[in-house]
């Protein structure tokens, strides 16, 4: 037995067999769960993504800023899955004239289309799914270290700084539900996300030395297994927790 096993778990944000969301999926699935994975855009591109799990799982579409994908979410896991005993929020998107090093000049519309895909989409994803979770569900959400200024991170630090904060607020009032809400920060790791960060490289020549475990830019599996981890029942008191696989590198100085 797994320690996900006879979990349904929805799974967002699979784009390739490199974004975190991908080996949440697989651990998931390897350890006794049902995957149901959501893509948005580019569904094709999810759907043969899907078939490189050890059990391609079904795919629906969601975009968490149109409140008709949001409100029909609950049916359309159910044509597929009883109900969900866990979430992913694998979500986070900012325009280019948010990152960079242009924060100063970033113009409101742009911030606000941050905000919303990348801090409030973790309530609506929440709230859509609720009414197919019960006591004992898990949710949980990828961040990255909030409690510094990045280099050319810009207003997605900001918008992280606020999934951390909407993270606590989720536990606070999902909790009586018996619902759990954490956030996984990871280290920078080399998927499709990253790869749209202007000066995304500054992270990657400086956080392996800085890291009392070391760490590998090119391996997603320690965040993953921290994800499916807090998907799990080996955390049953734990909630608005941030859980850092990250090598170390937030509890050291530079």
């Amino acid at each position: 037995m797994g320690i996900l096993d006879g979990k349904r778990i929805l799974v967002t944000g699979v784009l390739t067999d490199s974004s975190i969301a991908f080996h949440v999926a697989r651990i998931a699935q390897q350890e006794g769960a049902r995957v149901l994975l959501t893509g948005y855009g580019r569904l094709t591109l999810v759907e043969r993504i899907a078939k490189r799990l050890p059990d391609p799982p079904p795919v629906i579409e969601l975009d968490v800023t149109d409140q008709a994908h949001l409100e029909s979410l609950a049916e359309r896991v159910s044509g597929h899955l009883d109900g969900l005993d866990g979430v992913v929020h694998s979500i986070g998107n900012a325009p280019q004239a948010a990152l960079g090093g242009n924060f100063l000049q970033t113009e409101w519309p742009d911030v606000a289309a941050a905000v919303h895909v990348s801090t409030y989409s973790f309530k609506s994803l929440a709230m859509a799914a609720l009414p197919l979770m019960g006591a004992g569900g898990s949710i949980v959400g990828l961040d990255f270290d909030a409690s510094r200024a990045w280099p050319a991170y810009d207003w997605m630090g900001v918008a992280k700084a606020g999934l951390e904060s909407c993270s606590r607020y989720l536990a606070r009032y999902l909790g009586p539900r018996g619902i759990r809400v954490n956030l996984v920060a990871a280290g920078p790791l080399r998927t499709m996300a990253a790869k749209s960060i202007p000066g995304f490289s500054a992270f990657e020549d400086m956080w392996d030395g800085r890291a009392p475990l070391g760490w590998d830019i090119t391996d997603p599996e320690p965040a993953a297994r921290a994800c499916v981890a807090l998907l799990s029942d080996w955390f049953p008191a734990t909630t608005g927790e941030i859980v850092h696989s990250d090598g170390g590198v937030h509890a050291v100085g530079g």
